[in-house]
């Protein structure tokens, strides 16, 4: 193991397995291919074939042609435009670039910078059309790729600039009704009944709410810092959120004597992932089958803006619990979850003939 640890660039990640146990798996570099057998199984520190397979990754990238796409490729993974992004977004990131790099890693500067390849790419991009979120982000990824290039002198044209979207994003009218957060409790986990609970009566994302730890309740309110995105940067929002009687219930019930590290956690008692969590949760909707509503677990955040609206909070109130700006609020309730506009309706006629109907 120490032998392994001295190996430039080496990375490595631990995961549960199926029977519970965990198992470390290497990778050449960070991103880069797993270390592996002739016969595909994975190697480990100690094993003679270990570093072979370490330095046959590593001639494999230096035989990469230079002056391709796959150098504008390097070069954007070492970039501040790439190393400054989020682990997660990282993550679909490079999962992206291996895709650009099989379509197009030995292509030449001459053809990447000539008008003509834009038809190229318009082609690849949508070659994934029946996925339209997908061929965006592809897209994205792509055109990101061509920007740091240009920006830093290594081509002199983008031909990706202003690509234009295939997916229109559109959650009007959309959100959680009581059906649907009673189908999706009824099959869940109590592990993912907590995170439901907490992602409605916070209104926080997924991201965040993974990651609140015990040390930030103390028995009445949640203290939290989410990452706020506004105008390209990230600004901390403090947030001090009295918890309601249902969310209190469940923390107690649940709150371990050493109180400590995140609050929601796997039915293995660790952290959630990212990815754990979303595997997780997209199993428990296909069970309660909620499939044909095009709901996301994103659309609870508005669903709490809506609930909150409809219990007579003010829109700054709503702010003061979710983190959104007055605005956001406002426009959320606006255009984009409008699943609770009837309701708004009904309590102001309500209200206004209280007043003036008698």
């Amino acid at each position: 193991m120490k032998r392994a640890k001295l190996l430039p660039g080496l990375a490595s990640a631990t995961k549960r397995l199926v029977d519970g146990t965990r198992r470390k798996y290497f990778y050449a570099w960070r991103g880069g291919p797993l270390l592996k057998g002739e016969d595909g199984t994975p190697l480990q520190p100690g094993d003679p074939q270990f570093i072979v397979a370490y330095s046959a990754a590593h001639a494999e990238r230096k035989k990469s042609p230079t002056g391709s796409m796959f150098s504008l490729i390097v070069a954007f993974k070492q970039a501040t435009e790439f190393t400054s992004l989020a682990e997660k977004t990282r993550k679909d990131y490079l999962r992206y670039l291996k895709l650009i790099e099989h379509e197009f890693g030995t292509m030449p500067i001459a053809a990447i910078e000539d008008r003509r390849a834009r038809g190229k790419f318009k082609t690849w991009r949508d070659g994934f059309a029946e996925n339209p979120r997908k061929a965006d982000y592809a897209w994205t990824v792509l055109a990101r790729v061509l920007s740091v290039a240009k920006d830093r002198g290594l081509i002199a044209v983008n031909v990706c600039e202003r690509g234009g979207r295939l997916y229109e994003a559109d959650r009007a009218e959309i959100i959680w009704h009581s059906e649907h957060i009673e189908a999706f409790y009824s099959v869940a986990s109590p592990e993912l009944r907590l995170a439901l609970l907490m992602a409605i009566w916070t209104g926080q994302r997924q991201g965040t709410l993974i990651r609140i730890a015990w040390t930030q309740y103390d028995g009445t309110h949640l203290r939290l810092m989410p990452n706020k995105q506004r105008r390209g940067k990230k600004n901390k929002t403090r947030l001090v959120i009295p918890v309601g009687a249902p969310l209190k219930a469940a923390l107690d019930a649940c709150r371990p004597e050493k109180a400590e590290g995140p609050i929601l956690r796997n039915t293995f008692g660790e952290p959630w992932t990212s990815d754990g969590f979303r595997t997780s949760w997209g199993k428990a909707f296909d069970r309660a089958k909620l499939g044909d509503h095009d709901l996301h677990f994103h659309d609870l955040r508005g669903t709490a803006v809506t609930m909150l609206a409809l219990s007579g909070c003010s829109v700054p109130q709503i702010a003061a619990i979710t983190g959104h700006s007055p605005r956001d609020v406002d426009e959320i309730l606006k255009a984009h979850y409008l699943g609770g506009q009837a309701e708004l309706a009904e309590q102001a006629i309500q209200r206004m003939v209280a007043k003036y109907g008698k």
